[in-house]
């Protein structure tokens, strides 16, 4: 049996959630999620499509917990909106719309 390389985070598996918001709807939705090489896809998929990957251990939990689909909590909502408004100035943008993955 080989070890598993040095720097390898034993019993870690990547996880990945990925939120679309739009002036539409009251709050964010998960659009993805999933663990493994389900979430290696979805970060992937979201670096190919130019979004941005925040990387939130904490925050990937809570969302995990959600169902596809399902609208972000109000507990919620503080955390999300801050980083989508820090999101939107990074990108300079206007409008209140996007796509965000979440690892």
């Amino acid at each position: 049996m080989t070890p598993p390389p040095a720097d390898a985070d034993a019993g870690h598996r990547p996880s990945a959630v990925a939120l679309r918001y739009d002036e539409k709807t009251p709050a964010p939705r998960v659009v993805a999620k999933g663990y493994g090489n389900l979430a290696e896809t979805i970060i992937e998929t979201a670096r190919a499509h130019g979004l941005y990957v925040h990387e939130s251990p904490e925050l990937v939990s809570l969302l995990m917990q959600l169902d596809l689909d399902a609208q972000i909590p109000p507990e919620l909502y503080k955390a999300i909106a801050e980083l989508l408004a820090w999101l939107y100035q990074l990108e300079g943008r206007a409008d209140q719309t996007g796509m965000l993955a979440i690892s």
